[in-house]
């Protein structure tokens, strides 16, 4: 994964996911705003096909994260760094919003420049994502015993 997460380094210093970024930073005041991108960036995600266990894995860590940052807004997980924050909901930006640097109704190449940045956020935040993770389990434990 390391060579598509290369890739995805690049495309996050691009000016297109920096636009994202400033974006981002307008976003995290707002909690509708943010629930309606999670909501677009969960169905996009849900939508792609793919038959590779690559593809799925990515798709299973970003729907965590986007149960992170929905923890992070109804105020039950706080413990994440501001600046993962806002790089996460720069990339959920980047896969719900159409413009893209290939865009998304080019088959298979069209998902590809967002699975990249997936992969480079997955992989450059991955404690953050472990911490949650461990969040999460302990808490469904406690909510069913």
């Amino acid at each position: 994964m390391s060579s598509l997460a290369d890739k995805g380094y690049s495309i996050s210093k691009n000016a297109v996911f920096k636009y994202m970024m400033s974006k981002a930073t307008g976003l995290m005041g707002k909690p509708v705003k943010i629930g309606l991108l999670l909501t677009t960036a969960y169905e996009k995600l849900k939508d792609s096909n793919s038959n590779e266990s690559g593809v799925d894995q990515i798709k299973d860590i970003m729907f965590r994260f986007i149960r992170l940052v929905k923890a992070y807004y109804n105020g039950t997980y706080r413990d994440i760094n501001t600046k993962s924050m806002l790089l996460g909901v720069a990339v959920l930006l980047y896969v719900a919003t159409p413009l893209d640097l290939i865009p998304d109704f080019i088959p298979i190449l069209g998902f590809a420049d967002d699975l990249s940045l997936m992969a480079w956020f997955i992989s450059a935040f991955q404690e953050e994502l472990q911490k949650f993770q461990l969040w999460e389990d302990s808490t469904v434990a406690v909510g069913h015993s």
